[in-house]
């Protein structure tokens, strides 16, 4: 059995019957918290102890083979036909009207219907639609605590910090090691915002690519010997308004953006 790539294939083996025994308000709910990371399947009062086994070793494994983006955006689609646009609104920081809810992404809008259609001022892509309907379909909606962490500190989030660093900080610390100016260009294009002063570096920007999951990106140059550094910061909040499995899709996907561009237009 393969492993699941969204929620929606999590949520097809509960029972759907919403008992609430979980802690979770309803079973699809408790299916997004798996997923993400922040819940053990295990916790499922109902579901059998095959697919209980199942889920903890597919949550374990590395999601490295990426599903194809038309299937991905599909079932994107489905999972959010039917939400309640304007509840979610509510929770997300986001704006209800004309029959759909708006989010700002990295400053530009990014729009779902309640059919599930997507439609953005930004290019619609998988990294950016998985992330997004996540954070619509299982995100608490929290304030921000103000208070920045590693990836590593999130819940859930220790045992995956190997393959983060690996697959979002390392080529973001790339890109901003071989076009230095380019790469201050582009975060600060992408809206990005004064940091507080503690958290001060020769590169150091708030971007905002959902309402309530910033991300602080600090980037250090060479200096006497030492080499560059780059590490990534999150609100304590992120993990329960989109989920360690949200955050990695997103920071990877930003990542992979400065990659594209500077291939294009670095010097």
């Amino acid at each position: 059995m393969p492993q699941p790539k969204n929620a929606m294939e999590v949520f097809k083996y509960l029972d759907k019957s919403n008992c609430r025994e979980c802690g979770e308000k309803t079973c699809l709910a408790f299916a997004g918290a798996v997923f993400q990371g922040q819940r053990k399947a295990a916790e499922c009062p109902k579901l059998n102890p095959e697919m209980v086994e199942y889920f903890s070793e597919s949550m374990k494994s590395d999601r490295s083979v990426a599903p194809n983006p038309a299937d991905q955006l599909t079932q994107i689609k489905a999972a959010l036909t039917g939400l309640d646009l304007a509840e979610a609104a509510l929770r997300s920081g986001g704006h209800w009207g004309q029959g759909r809810l708006t989010l700002k992404i990295l400053g530009k809008d990014f729009s779902v219907d309640s059919q599930g259609n997507l439609s953005s001022d930004i290019h619609v892509n998988p990294w950016v639609a998985g992330p997004f309907a996540s954070y619509l379909l299982f995100g608490k909606g929290k304030p921000l605590s103000g208070r920045w962490v590693s990836f590593r500190d999130l819940k859930n989030g220790r045992e995956r910090y190997g393959l983060f660093q690996k697959r979002c900080e390392e080529p973001m610390k790339q890109v901003a090691d071989t076009y230095t100016d380019l790469f201050d260009d582009m975060v600060h294009l992408f809206g990005g915002k004064k940091v507080a002063e503690q958290f001060e570096s020769d590169i150091s920007v708030v971007l905002q690519p959902l309402p309530k999951v910033p991300i602080m990106v600090c980037y250090w140059r060479p200096a006497e010997g030492l080499g560059s550094s780059l590490n990534l910061f999150f609100d304590e909040s992120a993990g329960d308004n989109l989920g360690v499995e949200g955050i990695f899709s997103l920071a990877a996907g930003l990542s992979q953006m400065f990659q594209k561009i500077a291939r294009r237009h670095g010097a």
